[in-house]
């Protein structure tokens, strides 16, 4: 499948609209993301390498893998590279259905199974791993402990849960410093100033972000015992959290 280029907001028409993974973001999907998050295409191999990793030993063997909200697939794709031939199962779900049909077209591996539903309600089996890459802060915030607990007690106690995220910080300084080098990112990939502020406004109501100190209250609320982050670029940041 082609990957077109992304150049959505340059119709100012478009930040007249919430943000909506739609069928014309999901077809320049892969050149958004990569021209957006800085430490994008480290964080997505990395957690390919942690999830295998952790999926292949003797305390992950035999479970499922979660990949919840994956939109066109990239993070299930890096985990099978790195199971190689290896036995698992991967359950891969996203609500867009413009993004999981891409991820279905694109990933024919009978080790994946690919669910259109949100992911507040799809039912959770025993797990060994579960993903959430860029995924938390789009869902509202009211029920953001409610996901993590049902992912808690779902995750067997030697499972691993890998969550990325844009993180903001609780000093005011340092968040003026991170948003505006941030800003500079997206320039510097050849996004344009109203680019920029019509994706930025089409965003504001849809992708909250929260603070690494809120994160980790909420990861001890929901019952997790131990968070280690493992890498932040900017304001961008991927943790790895266990019961």
């Amino acid at each position: 499948m082609t990957e077109e280029r992304d150049q959505l907001f340059l119709d100012p028409a478009r930040q007249l609209v919430d943000f909506a993974f739609d069928e014309t973001v999901a077809a320049v999907f892969p050149d958004m993301i990569r021209r957006s998050v800085p430490g994008y295409e480290t964080v997505v191999p990395m957690t390919g390498l942690l999830a295998a990793r952790h999926a292949s030993s003797p305390a992950g063997a035999g479970r499922c893998i979660y990949d919840l909200g994956c939109s066109l697939g990239a993070t299930t794709l890096a985990v099978l590279r790195q199971l190689g031939e290896r036995p698992a199962e991967i359950i891969a779900v996203d609500n867009a259905g413009a993004m999981i049909e891409r991820a279905r077209q694109q990933i024919s591996d009978a080790r994946v199974t690919f669910v259109q539903a949100d992911l507040r309600d799809v039912p959770l089996q025993r797990a060994g791993v579960v993903i959430l890459n860029y995924v938390l802060q789009f869902v509202p915030p009211g029920d953001r402990l409610a996901l993590l607990q049902r992912i808690r007690q779902a995750l067997a106690p030697d499972g691993l849960l890998i969550v990325a995220e844009k993180i903001r910080f609780d000093d005011p300084d340092d968040q003026a410093f991170y948003e505006a080098v941030h800003l500079d990112f997206k320039r510097a990939n050849g996004y344009r100033e109203l680019e920029i502020s019509g994706k930025r406004n089409a965003l504001e109501r849809v992708m909250i972000i929260d603070t690494e100190t809120q994160h980790r209250q909420r990861f001890a609320e929901a019952g997790f015992g131990t968070v280690r982050k493992w890498y932040q670029c900017l304001n961008w940041a991927s943790f790895l959290v266990t019961p």
